[in-house]
């Protein structure tokens, strides 16, 4: 049985412990400053901030092209000759990252392309939730003594993109209205009446659908109460979303309302310095996978 590698770029956000509990293999997507390109995940976040405080302009970033899409798999197929590869994009309505592997993938066997159409812990929520399915189809199938179906199980990895759902809230317009996002009289009139917009992945987009008033920290039962009251989740895991700058007393009180509406466990998922470029500090965000 050929081994099994589920690989991502890094605009999922995976963190740390997750990579390294299912040797999960990440790409990196780039961010440039002062016209230069590095690596995201190869500097501190705070890089991206002290850009901004000393040019007053953000970072901009750029997605993984098919060359080097190409070369990573290449890479992946030296270390395990035969492996089937499953690899999950951030979503192909934000970013051009999900176009690229398509045409990358044209030149394997047993390379699975999957839009997660979702960003950051979504896709976090969403590669889990597949590995799970991933795992139980293939012993499945080795029980039954046949060869997998390996299309039949991206198609329905593919299918279950549509049960992560992701929500969050910027701690401040600055770097929207910096990255040409909002204008000066939106970022204006918002920071004059403490509002922040309420940011909801739908079909694979980013659409604002509402707005809190008040600080993070202020707003953040509210923001729970909200998610889990729209959504009927799976209690196994909630995704905590947050971008570096967030106090540590609200991190610790999103883990205990997680724990207080049931679920079993949760997971920290700290925004790269891809998705702080146009977050900026102190963001919020929710997770999940939706029951069956």
């Amino acid at each position: 049985m050929p081994q099994i590698i589920i690989s991502t770029e890094s605009g999922s956000d995976l963190p740390q412990n997750l990579i390294d509990r299912y040797d999960f293999r990440v790409i990196p997507m780039h961010v440039i400053m002062d016209m230069q390109s590095y690596e995201d995940g190869s500097f501190p976040v705070e890089q991206v901030y002290d850009y901004y405080e000393r040019t007053g302009k953000v970072p901009s970033t750029s997605a993984v092209n098919d060359h080097e899409y190409t070369q990573f798999w290449n890479r992946l197929r030296e270390e395990s000759p035969g492996c089937v590869i499953y690899h999950f994009t951030y979503s192909s309505l934000a970013s051009s990252t999900n176009q690229s592997a398509n045409i990358a993938v044209k030149g394997f066997q047993n390379v699975f392309v999957i839009d997660t159409l979702n960003v950051s812990g979504g896709c976090t929520a969403h590669m889990v939730a597949s590995r799970s399915l991933i795992v139980k189809r293939i012993q499945e199938a080795e029980r039954a003594g046949k060869i997998p179906d390996y299309a039949a199980i991206a198609k329905e990895c593919q299918d279950l993109a549509s049960r992560a759902v992701c929500h969050f809230v910027p701690g401040t317009l600055e770097y929207l209205r910096a990255g040409g996002r909002v204008s000066n009289a939106q970022y204006i009139g918002a920071t004059l009446l403490n509002l922040k917009p309420l940011i909801e992945m739908v079909g694979g987009k980013l659409v604002a659908t509402k707005k809190y008033r008040g600080s993070i920290p202020k707003i953040c039962d509210r923001f729970f109460t909200d998610f889990l009251g729209k959504y009927r989740l799976d209690k196994s895991c909630l995704y905590l979303m947050y971008s570096k700058g967030l106090v540590e007393s609200t991190l610790k009180h999103m883990a205990q309302k997680a724990l207080e509406f049931g679920f079993k466990s949760y997971e920290y998922v700290m925004t790269g310095c891809v998705i702080s470029c146009h977050g900026g500090k102190g963001a919020i965000g929710l997770a999940g996978i939706l029951e069956e």
